[in-house]
Formats: C-alpha cells, structure tokens, sequence
C-alpha cells in the first residue's frame, strides 16, 4: 500500500512556515510515503518563487500543484521551468510555461501527478475532461492523483465521477474550504470535493477578515487583499491506495492546528 498525502492550498508565509516546520513530522506520523500540496497561493500576493519551490520540496513536498494564480508571481513562470516536480494546470494554453503532469518513481510505484482547472466561474481555459481523458492513455504510472483546481462542486463531483475507476484519486482545491464529503467511488477512486486551506484560521480564505468584509459591505470602493497572520490550520486528506490495482482502499480527512 501506497500512503499519499494531499496538502489544500498552501496560503502564505505562516501557512507555508508551518508546513516547512511540522511536515516531517506529519509524514512520521501517519506514515506517508509521498505528498502533494497545492502552491498556488505560497507567494504574496500569490504564485510561487523558486526560493518557495526548494524549500518545499528539502521539507518534504514531492509535488507542488497549481491553480488560476499560477502565474501571478513574476518568478511563477520560471519556477515551472527549473522544478520538474512544480506543474500548473493541464489545460492551460499550450504555449504556458511549464507542464500539467509529472510522473515520480518511488521504488515502490510510479506515481503521477495530474494538475488540472475548472471553468466555472473560472479563467476561460480549454475542457479539463477533455484534457485528461486525451493524457490518460499515455500516462505510465501505477498511481495516477489529479488536483481539480475549481470553484465549483458539482464541476469537482462530476470530474471525480469522469474519472472514477480510471486514476487512483480525485483531491480539489481552489475554495480554501475543506469539505466533508471524501469517499471511495464505486470504481475504486478516492474523492474529495475540497482539501481547504493550510493557513490562517481567523481570515476570510486566507485573506485579513476586515479586508474580505470591507469589500463586501462597500464593493464599489477598492481595496488591497493582504494575507492574514496568525494561527494556521492544517487541511489534508490521507489517501490509502493499492499499487498494484492503482485504487484507493482508505480516505482519511485531516485538519488540526497543533500536531499531537
């Protein structure tokens, strides 16, 4: 059996600082044998640096997902270049730096890792569904993970249902708000509507809560977000799955402030 762990949004320096600071031990605890974290958010105001990238990945991180603010961080572009194990989404215009898999050789298995965007209420991208289902085929991997970066849970659901029985398991991302819905569908893919959010707790999505209300009291007025500090919250899912059949056996959902 194959322990993966799947990390929600990374949302700035305390979300990012407690991951660098409790994810070996997280890994010892619930012995976990690869790790994937959405990064899309690590940088301020968003995206990732290179600085961002290494340390993730010396911490622990195997491979760092994207999502709509990929490129929002002027070294965002580069970073998906020099780190192979850094991917934005699959169905991105193909002239995007950077790629939408990445397969990773663990001894035990090959893993491959599938980033992929919604459309709804989304950047106009091309189809995810059909994005995925024209890579599968070429896809070497005992394991297949694909991150849904999408606002919408009926897209995530319907996506997970697309997939079921064909990749290993279906994580999504984007909301910053973990959902209570994981599960193993009935063709042996382990689902989660929403990871949520490795960040501040007291803040609207990682962003200073006076801001986020400020703007919706008064939205024609302007205003800068600026991330949130304070305590973090750690938002995960812990997917049990069988090398050799590539399906999930066990979802555990996680969310802890303090590792006991």
């Amino acid at each position: 059996m194959i322990r993966v762990l799947a990390i929600g949004d990374i949302n700035g320096e305390d979300g990012r600082e407690y991951v660098y600071n409790s994810l070996g031990r997280i890994r010892s605890r619930y012995d976990i044998d690869f790790c994937v974290a959405n990064g899309e958010n690590t940088a301020e105001p968003n995206g990732i640096t290179r600085d961002i990238a290494g340390t993730l990945t010396r911490c622990g991180v195997d491979v760092i997902t994207m999502g709509n603010h990929t490129y929002d961080n002027k070294e965002s572009a580069g970073v998906l270049e020099d780190f192979e194990n850094v991917i934005r989404p699959l169905n991105f215009p193909p002239e995007a730096e950077g790629n939408g898999c990445t397969v990773c050789d663990i001894g035990k298995a090959r893993i491959a890792v599938i980033s992929l965007s919604g459309r709804v209420n989304m950047t106009p991208v091309d189809c995810p569904f059909h994005a995925v289902e024209r890579l599968l085929p070429k896809t070497d991997a005992d394991i297949v993970i694909v991150d849904m970066h999408a606002e919408a849970t009926s897209e995530k659901l319907a996506m997970g249902h697309f997939l079921d029985g064909r990749v290993s398991c279906v994580f999504g991302t984007h909301t910053h708000v973990q959902t209570a819905d994981e599960r193993i569908l009935p063709g042996g893919t382990g689902f989660i509507c929403d990871l949520g959010m490795t960040g501040v707790e007291n803040s609207v999505l990682g962003v200073k809560k006076e801001i986020i209300v400020s703007h919706f009291y008064n939205p024609v007025k302007r205003v800068r977000f600026e991330k949130a500090q304070g305590e973090v919250w750690f938002c995960g899912c812990i997917f049990e799955i069988d090398e050799k059949s590539g399906k999930t056996v066990l979802v555990e959902r996680l969310r802890f402030n303090r590792l006991q």
